[in-house]
């Protein structure tokens, strides 16, 4: 039996959700990046309490759905474990087609934003297309183990990180959150804001509202 693994290359088509318009009035525009089980339509519902005029949301959809049960909801996943590399420059393309078609003004302000899964997106996308923003936040989740404070050597001196997790985040256990804590310093240094809340595994929507 002669078994090979072999590749193509094809072109494909994926979703994005917005939320908002984007005008001569908006301030800050968001990229915010999905966990695991979330489509990009639903997770536009902890920005809805933003200032409509002043905030433009955009929430790139992560490929790979599937339904999660009991009840079959659809869901969706960014990466694997499996052949994470080429997934990733799949993403990278993806976003760069968003982008491209959203067309961010120079003069406003870029919030990049992570929650758990989408962390490892949101962190990936900005280092490989050296992407400015004025703030980063990590939302319950990992940085990616390959990054060094190198990294982020790019970036302007005004860009705000903030790592936001709960305390009794079920994925997240104290040793974990330490490490996080530890790389996170490496990497970003003066410029990280800690921010823990009581709660599990969940979107802080207060914290969220409290950035702008």
């Amino acid at each position: 039996m002669n078994q090979e693994e072999k590749e193509i290359t094809y072109t494909t088509s994926n979703s994005y959700s917005t939320l908002n318009q984007l005008t001569a009035q908006t301030k800050n525009v968001w990229l915010v990046c999905h966990g695991m089980g979330y489509l990009s339509r639903y997770f536009l519902k902890y920005f809805k309490d933003l200032n409509s005029e002043e905030n433009y949301i955009i929430a790139p959809q992560a490929p790979s759905k599937y339904y999660i049960q009991p009840k079959m909801h659809v869901g969706a996943n960014w990466l694997t474990r499996d052949n994470t590399s080429d997934g990733m420059d799949n993403i990278l393309n993806y976003i760069d087609a968003v982008l491209d078609k959203e067309v961010i003004p120079k003069n406003v302000n870029l919030i990049i934003l992570g929650y758990s899964q989408g962390v490892s997106i949101a962190t990936r996308y900005m280092v490989k297309r050296q992407l400015q923003c004025s703030q980063l936040v990590l939302h319950s989740g990992g940085i990616p183990i390959e990054l060094i404070a190198d990294d982020f050597k790019y970036l302007s001196k005004d860009c705000n990180v903030k790592l936001i997790y709960g305390t009794e985040d079920e994925y997240i256990d104290a040793n974990r959150i330490k490490k996080e804590i530890i790389k996170a310093n490496d990497l970003f240094g003066e410029r990280l804001s800690i921010m823990p809340f009581n709660g599990k595994h969940v979107v802080n929507v207060d914290y969220i509202n409290n950035l702008v």
